[in-house]
C-alpha cells in the first residue's frame, strides 16, 4: 500500500451540514435551533451547573470543609508511654526507636504531668512539651 493515496474507509466520513443557507436546504431560517429562547441565540453557552434559573445545587447546599495548613503535632502522653520519659536525649529519632510512629510524623508534643521535667532532655526542634 502506497502512502500517497491514503483515503478514509468508504462510508466513514460525511459532509458537514451547512445550516442557515435558505429554505430549500431544510436547515434554513432558524438553522435547526427551533424558535426563540436562550439556546437559539448566538454566543449561547450554558454555564456549568446551570439549572434553567433555578437555584443550582451547589448554591443550595451548605458550605462545608476546611483544611488547615498548620501541621498538628503527634501527641504522646509520657504517663502512658514510660519508655519516652526514660530516654537520655529526646529527639524525633530516639522517640521512633522506642515508640512506633508513622513515617509522615514530623512533629511530636509530649504531654502529661511529668512532661515539664523532660524539657531539659529535649535536643530536637521537632519535639515540644506542654511545659516550655
Amino acid at each position: 500500500m502506497s502512502l500517497h493515496n491514503l483515503q478514509p474507509a468508504p462510508g466513514s466520513t460525511k459532509n458537514r451540514k451547512r445550516v442557515g443557507r435558505g429554505q430549500g436546504s431544510g436547515t434554513g431560517k432558524t438553522a435547526g435551533r427551533g424558535n426563540k429562547g436562550q439556546k437559539s441565540r448566538t454566543g449561547y453557552k450554558r454555564k456549568r451547573g446551570f439549572e434553567g434559573g433555578q437555584q443550582p445545587l451547589y448554591k443550595r447546599l451548605p458550605k462545608v470543609g476546611f483544611v488547615s495548613s498548620v501541621e498538628k503535632p503527634y501527641v504522646i502522653n509520657v504517663e502512658r508511654i514510660k519508655a519516652v520519659a526514660e530516654l537520655d536525649e529526646i529527639t524525633l529519632e530516639s522517640i521512633k526507636s522506642v515508640h512506633k510512629l508513622a513515617k509522615a510524623v514530623t512533629k511530636v508534643k509530649l504531654i502529661g504531668a511529668s512532661a515539664k521535667d523532660l524539657a531539659a532532655k529535649i535536643k530536637d526542634e521537632a519535639v515540644t512539651t506542654s511545659g516550655k
